[in-house]
């Protein structure tokens, strides 16, 4: 018993140190340039070895790689050796949106976004951005690059109190904050106030 919750802990401490290198140590081939955030032991499946993820690419919390079809085994009785797998590819710069399923057989191609809580059941064409159950394509990449520039913030490397008071003051204007509002409270560090 204590031989598992070590190994447990030491696997848990490899996936938050290097991520990267945990995926890699599976099989899974990762390009230069990734992000792999809150992986856990079952993100990449059974079968991590066929799975390619490209150059430039954000997998994010909760995603899940599924090479191979299970539901098979309900013909496991007459048919005791039947196995469904296909590989899943990732070209480069995409990102892979928080609990997204990617199912067996897929290819999702380059500058893609893949929203959060879609199934992938089809390959998605470069220059894509799909959500959905099943994932269908909702915009193109330019046409979400515009979309996000209307709302974008170029903040990104400043000190975290000038961000927070530069979105303070974006999302709750002086003139609507007041003794008990929702910005008074977001002030003192206080987000339940």
């Amino acid at each position: 018993m204590l031989g598992i919750a070590v190994q447990k802990l030491v696997r848990a401490w490899r996936i938050r140190r290097d991520p990267v290198g945990y995926a890699r140590s599976l099989g899974v081939c990762v390009g230069n340039d990734c992000r792999l955030i809150c992986l856990t032991p079952s993100t990449f499946g059974s079968d991590p070895y066929l799975i390619r993820i490209g150059n430039h690419v954000t997998i994010t919390a909760g995603v899940r790689f599924i090479t191979h079809d299970g539901a098979v085994w309900v013909f496991r009785e007459r048919y005791p050796e039947i196995d469904v797998v296909a590989p899943i590819v990732l070209g480069d710069n995409v990102f892979v949106g928080t609990n997204a399923v990617l199912m067996p057989g897929i290819t999702v191609g380059n500058n893609c976004v893949i929203a959060a809580g879609a199934v992938v059941t089809r390959d998605v064409a470069d220059g894509s951005v799909v959500a959905g159950v099943p994932a269908r394509r909702v915009k193109s990449i330019e046409e979400y690059w515009n979309s996000v520039q209307k709302r974008a913030f170029h903040i990104r490397s400043k000190p975290l109190a000038e961000k927070r008071a530069t979105w303070l003051n974006h999302f709750f204007p002086a003139g609507q904050s007041g003794k008990g509002s929702a910005r008074s409270g977001l002030e003192s560090g206080n987000a339940s106030a």
